[in-house]
């Protein structure tokens, strides 16, 4: 009785938080606000400095969640990308997300180490973690707003936040490697190549053939095409993660 009541309890509380969720998205779009700005606040409400104090440690979990938030985040900026405005902005979308993380990530180590005194490792790790603009808030502001932005800015701007992610990712990896002390410059090269080689080829080919199903295929009860792209999504990432690949690269693509 007590276990099952702890679980009515979350039950409540979670249903709580999504019709918070929706109010708030009411109140923000009147106000101008960032819906995500509300989500923020409404963490902090019901976080353990907040008025409902709930504690919330299980780091392991949490990862978990954030991880499955991302797939579908990087497979809803794939999936909502203007390819025919995208084709004329690709190139410097793709040096925002490659190059441009680069530098963020230089300057931010550079700037960790010798501003605040942080040893290099840790300088470098923090700069990998910020590298990348946050893909949610982008598609947020960019489609809920419908902002018709000059020379296509508006395709670059998703385009690289969209495929930014893989590269932080990428780099992240390496730093924590270099942190445990088991990495070295080829295996550094080496995780880097197949990450980004497996990434894309399985999003490639997990998109040729989702496509082809797609168009053949004709579902017999309503609603199933759609659980079929959400097992896309979760494939998309989970496949060549498996591998050893990107798997937000790939669930991009």
């Amino acid at each position: 009785d007590y276990i099952y009541g702890i679980f009515m309890t979350n039950l409540l509380i979670v249903s709580l938080i999504i019709f918070a969720c929706v109010l708030l998205s009411r109140i923000s779009g009147k106000l101008g606000i960032p819906i995500l700005l509300s989500f923020i606040v409404l963490g902090m409400l019901f976080g353990s400095d907040g008025i409902f104090k709930i504690h919330f440690d299980d780091y392991s979990f949490a990862e978990n969640i954030c991880s499955v938030a991302l797939i579908f985040i990087m497979f809803y900026g794939g999936f909502g990308t203007n390819v025919r405005y995208a084709k004329n902005v690709a190139v410097r979308a793709v040096l925002l997300s490659t190059v441009g993380v680069l530098v963020t990530f230089a300057v931010t180590g550079v700037f960790c180490h010798f501003a605040l005194r942080m040893n290099p490792v840790e300088s470098f790790l923090i700069g990998a973690l910020i590298s990348s603009t946050d893909a949610a808030s982008v598609f947020s502001i960019l489609r809920s707003k419908k902002l018709n932005l000059k020379y296509n800015t508006a395709s670059m701007l998703e385009i690289e936040s969209g495929s930014n992610d893989p590269c932080a990712c990428m780099l992240t990896a390496t730093m924590i490697a270099i942190a445990k002390g088991g990495a070295s410059v080829n295996g550094i090269a080496i995780l880097i190549v197949r990450q980004v080689f497996l990434g894309l080829l399985f999003g490639g080919i997990i998109a040729v053939v989702s496509y082809f199903i797609l168009k053949k295929a004709r579902f017999s009860i309503a609603g199933f095409d759609m659980i079929f792209v959400v097992g896309i999504a979760l494939a998309g990432y989970a496949i060549p993660q498996a591998f050893g690949g990107n798997g937000a690269l790939s669930g991009y693509i």
